[in-house]
């Protein structure tokens, strides 16, 4: 994957894409805890970023101002994004979720902030929407080629 360290990448050959993928326009990922949603981490995909920017007008008032073009990770929408589905993870305040319920006994109801669940719900939800009552799919980014294996070194070279 295009920015991770070459020491974690895994070998796992070209990718070839499934005709089930075909089908599925976008896939939002919302997975960083409670908190309000600033905006969308685009993943370097240019050719949503119109699209992404006329959807999210409305919610400029709810604080979803920002869309970018870096990528995130460690959110389930990588698996997505990397076998061409145009993938997104939501950008959140980080509520606490690093520090307290991240992976921990402290992720329960209680730790919930409702407003913020509910202003995320109404951006989520619209997003799904409008992907879903599109004309056309999201554009797809170009499927990363695997990086060549080095030449191996061969005797009396």
């Amino acid at each position: 994957m295009k920015g991770m360290p070459t020491l974690l990448r895994r070998e796992a050959g070209a990718v070839t894409p499934k005709p089930e993928q075909a089908k599925i326009s976008a896939y939002f990922n919302l997975d960083n805890g409670t908190g309000r949603i600033r905006g969308v981490y685009l993943q370097e995909n240019a050719a949503v970023a119109p699209l992404f920017e006329t959807w999210s007008a409305p919610f400029k008032d709810l604080g979803m101002t920002t869309l970018t073009m870096r990528n995130t990770g460690g959110t389930d929408h990588l698996s997505f994004d990397a076998v061409g589905i145009p993938a997104f993870q939501f950008i959140q305040d980080p509520i606490e979720y690093e520090t307290r319920t991240h992976h921990s006994n402290m992720d329960v109801y209680d730790r919930l902030q409702p407003d913020d669940l509910k202003q995320a719900a109404v951006i989520v939800s619209s997003f799904v929407y409008d992907a879903a009552m599109a004309d056309q799919m999201l554009p797809r980014k170009p499927i990363e080629k695997p990086l060549p294996k080095p030449p191996e070194n061969q005797e009396g070279e």
